[in-house]
């Protein structure tokens, strides 16, 4: 019933093992250490009185606590995401090709496939193509969806790094409930940007449109990834479903619970070091990209990530030669893009720039 996924089994263990790690996303310069307290949250006093995280959660989303869950991580978010919508269309049918339908974006990311697919869902894709630099257009997803359940994206967009305007995401989220079903957006990804918006840690969010769930976590932006907290923001009734799924699998612990009420309550002073890292980052991953007259494909302002093509490789090449090298990039193939490779940079700025000179010198050979 639970397959292996391809790409979570290909990554374990690369990041630790890598001399250079250019293929994780989360932006943290610290090494993890043995201690339970992450460095970034080292010195930083926790919130007085009792509020919860929870009550700090729907204050950043401008939402009732009603309308928040909170979860172990953005993995385990989008699990009870898909098994609550999944549950709302009216359970699975034995048959795949019968069960509801889940729409979820291609090139994409590959556990948000294989989670409803394994739960039982019918997974369909809808095209964000990289002739038109990965746009969402509400249109595809009309065309495609079929009585849909649930229509999954991210924000920024998982692997190219394109991000979608609240606009563009209300747009697709007055289709999605025209034709009876919910909007899902992993906004991961959505601080990352170079132009603060109102948003929560000032990015982009979804977050109260119509029919609208999304999902987030510590783990990227602010690079507290050993926390395993994350959050599910959505409609009351939604989030009642999703907690009754979370009955089956409770796995969020208090002293992580603990430790993301006071990243919370330090918020602003962790996304302006998190901004910070991801400004310079993105300054050297425009100029290498820029350099390189063998690889296409786009690079977003305020991204620190994206998706790209050597003209002579393919993104299994590019990765295999990367390794041998001690480099670690993904193969765009995890995406459902091979002929790439994601090239990301979330470590410390020395880390990146010796890296990307290996890169180079990886590039050059083939």
């Amino acid at each position: 019933m639970f397959p292996p996924i391809p790409y979570l089994e290909w990554i374990e263990g690369r990041p630790e093992e890598a001399t250079y790690d250019l293929g994780s996303s989360d932006l943290r310069q610290d090494e993890p250490t043995d201690d339970v307290v992450p460095p970034a949250l080292v010195g930083l006093a926790p919130p007085e009185g009792d509020v919860t995280l929870r009550t700090q959660l729907a204050a950043c989303y401008d939402v009732g606590e009603s309308n928040v869950l909170v979860t172990a991580g953005a993995t385990h978010a989008n699990f009870l995401a898909a098994a609550a919508a999944i549950d709302l269309a009216g359970g699975a049918d034995l048959d795949a090709a019968a069960g509801p339908q889940l729409l979820v974006e291609k090139p994409g990311y590959q556990p948000l496939v294989a989670t409803p697919e394994a739960l039982g869902a019918r997974v369909d894709r809808f095209f964000r193509p990289a002739e038109g630099d990965y746009p969402l257009v509400p249109e595809r997803v009309a065309n495609a969806a079929d009585d849909v359940a649930l229509v999954s994206v991210t924000n920024r967009h998982n692997p190219s790094g394109r991000l979608s305007s609240r606009e563009t995401l209300a747009e697709l989220a007055r289709v999605v409930a025209d034709d009876g079903g919910y909007l899902l957006v992993d906004e991961v990804y959505g601080p990352y940007v170079e132009t603060v918006d109102d948003g929560p840690f000032g990015g982009v969010t979804a977050a109260g449109l119509p029919n609208t769930v999304v999902t987030n976590s510590l783990t990227k932006f602010h690079g507290l990834g050993g926390l395993q907290v994350g959050w599910l923001v959505g409609p009351e009734r939604f989030v009642e479903r999703a907690r009754k799924v979370m009955q089956h699998v409770p796995a969020v612990a208090e002293p992580s619970v603990a430790l993301a009420r006071r990243a919370l309550h330090h918020e602003e002073q962790l996304t302006m070091d998190a901004r910070a890292l991801l400004r310079t980052n993105h300054g050297q991953l425009a100029s290498f990209v820029e350099g390189r007259g063998d690889l296409a494909g786009p690079l977003f302002d305020g991204s620190t990530f994206g998706c790209f093509a050597h003209e002579t490789a393919d993104g299994d090449a590019v990765a295999t030669a990367a390794w041998d090298r001690g480099v670690l990039v993904v193969p765009g193939r995890f995406f459902g893009q091979p002929d790439a490779f994601r090239l990301s940079l979330g470590r410390s700025p020395d880390e990146v720039e010796a890296g990307l000179s290996v890169l180079g010198d990886v590039l050059d050979s083939l």
